[in-house]
């Protein structure tokens, strides 16, 4: 069983975490759209922002009202959704596919 304090620090934890993965998540959808130039990861960039900014939102609410600060922290995880995509990794290993870094495709 999780012990939280009074003030809720535990759960600013957890929201705080959330908003570092989905802002990785969002600058690694950044360096793959701007590498290939494909759609969906632009797409995937922009719903990033939306999420981030809403998930800070509730990281800030946490510390007055713990319920609805993660009602936005999970909004915002829920926002960050990405459909399907391309397939960019031909010949990368696992580190080069958590850091996004994928071969340049020329435009025509």
């Amino acid at each position: 069983m999780l012990i939280e304090n009074e003030n809720g620090e535990m759960y600013l934890k957890i929201a705080m975490f959330a908003y570092f993965v989905v802002l990785f998540l969002t600058l690694r959808d950044v360096r793959i759209f701007k590498r290939t130039g494909y759609r969906s990861y632009r797409k995937g960039a922009l719903k990033g922002l939306a999420a981030s900014t809403l998930i800070l939102i509730g990281a800030i609410i946490v510390g007055t009202n713990v319920s609805l600060g993660l009602l936005f922290v999970f909004i915002g995880l829920y926002i960050n959704r990405k459909g399907g995509r391309e397939h960019v990794f031909t010949a990368a290993s696992t580190l080069d596919r958590f850091l996004g870094k994928t071969d340049y495709v020329k435009k025509k």
